[in-house]
């Protein structure tokens, strides 16, 4: 699975960087056969860790692998109900990872293709979050496409500063240089003078980290020596596009997935690259619209070798994620054109709200928010943003209360970045006759495209 600790690439010391600290290939394979003896030792299904940016969360990574023991990466701005909600669903054991610790080679055989690697908890749209099962089959087959698609190699420097709890951080961003062998360099956080000063050949990046370094020239410029820049976790938007191929030289390459799907459509290196668009599907991935006659949008829905095992302990929401056929629904709307280039238009559904690079599920916030006293009722949406792709804006129906104290508790009881980055209060919120709210209605007659008032 991680052809770079076999010694296919040598051992070179600055194999793996992390804020700063670095490691070869054989400290590493030390400090995660001591995690691998953690996790086996628990008798756990699962093991958890607190997935910061550093060499401790690498060597978790790794480790789970070794142990064929999934790994559960915990947000580190997770609230305590979000934090408990992740342990007791998943059942995982908690462990403490010590970097400076070597564990020995028990012997242990590869995990099978089909074992669980790894378990991400979901946005939680509709409720809360849901593990979403990954083998090391899938990440595999995903890390091997996006080579081929990438022209990736063990000759490149991987750079990017992303979260090492979800699929773009961890997977593509940690495993897919340690299956490829290429050098890491992990910035701690994607600023725009970290990425500069980083001298990689291929870049990895949000849309908002993108667009902080499209306003920094000097950044930018920096970045001209390199091979390949690709974003993801959300579209970006054309005028970045534009800056960075003005300011970099390079048109930077667009993909498209989910937790559950790992990467499915993508640019290629070498290419035709058009901003708005994700590209074609990857080896091994089919995908159809499945829209109405006449239509040339609809829901986006795919097959392959990347698709998750399963939402854990959940077998209907994963029978209620496929089609009869057995095509994932993504509920993403797309359209192909004729060269098979797909564009992403948006959700099937307002409730997913993807800011600074992270899928938010807005029911979750609701109900954070509902747990205060002060608030009756609560509806979350986004809106565009030009730096977050899109800002949180909270609606609410309360009385002795402040927005700021809201935007508190909510970060108080779930992931930081979920927190509302706007409070509007309102009378009542607009329902239909089943009580639902219509949030749509919510989104029009302001001047900024918002009803309701600010405090």
């Amino acid at each position: 699975m991680l052809t770079a600790l076999n010694g296919v690439y040598g051992d070179r010391a600055d194999a793996v960087s992390v804020a700063g600290r670095v490691c070869s290939y054989e400290q590493l394979l030390g400090a995660a056969r001591a995690v691998a003896a953690d996790a086996a030792d628990t008798g756990a299904p699962a093991f958890a860790v607190t997935a910061t940016a550093s060499l401790e969360t690498v060597a978790a990574a790794v480790g789970a692998l070794l142990a064929g023991v999934p790994l559960v990466p915990l947000p580190p701005d997770a609230g305590p109900a979000e934090r408990a909600h992740i342990l007791r669903d998943s059942g995982a054991a908690e462990i403490d990872v010590d970097f400076a610790r070597k564990g020995p080679d028990r012997g242990r055989p590869a995990p099978a293709d089909g074992d669980p690697a790894l378990i991400l908890y979901t946005s939680g749209t509709t409720g809360p979050p849901k593990g979403v099962v990954l083998t090391a089959a899938a990440i595999a087959a995903d890390l091997d496409a996006l080579a081929e698609a990438w022209q990736w190699t063990a000759e490149d420097t991987l750079v990017h500063g992303l979260p090492l709890f979800h699929v773009h951080g961890l997977v593509l961003g940690v495993l897919g240089a340690l299956r490829t062998g290429s050098r890491l360099v992990h910035t701690g956080r994607p600023t725009p003078e970290a990425y500069a000063a980083a001298g990689g050949s291929l870049y990895f990046g949000v849309p908002t980290v993108w667009s902080r370094v499209a306003a920094e020239p000097r950044a930018a410029a920096a970045l001209s020596g390199a091979r390949l820049l690709v974003s993801g976790s959300a579209a970006l938007p054309a005028p970045v596009f534009r800056d960075l191929e003005a300011l970099t030289g390079h048109r930077p390459v667009e993909r498209y997935g989910m937790t559950e799907t790992l990467i499915t459509v993508s640019g290629r290196a070498g290419g035709e690259v058009r901003p708005g668009t994700v590209g074609t599907p990857l080896r091994g991935v089919r995908t159809r619209i499945a829209a109405e006659p006449g239509a040339e949008i609809g829901e986006l829905q795919l097959t392959g070798p990347t698709l998750f095992a399963g939402y854990l302990g959940r077998p209907e929401a994963t029978a209620a994620s496929y089609t009869e056929d057995g095509w994932f629904r993504t509920g993403d709307i797309a359209a192909v054109d004729e060269d098979g280039v797909h564009r992403i238009v948006g959700r099937a559904s307002i409730d997913m709200i993807k800011s600074g690079g992270y899928r938010i599920g807005a029911g979750e916030i609701e109900n954070a928010l509902l747990d205060h006293p002060k608030v009756s009722e609560a509806a979350v949406v986004g809106v565009p943003d030009t730096d977050l792709g899109q800002r949180i804006v909270a609606f609410v129906v309360a009385e002795g209360v402040t927005g700021a104290e809201l935007t508190d508790f909510v970060a108080s009881h779930l992931s930081v970045h979920k927190r509302p980055r706007e409070v509007r209060f309102v009378a009542s919120l607009p329902r239909n006759a089943m009580g639902k709210p219509q949030k749509r209605l919510l989104l029009t007659d302001g001047s900024d495209g918002l009803t309701g008032e600010r405090r």
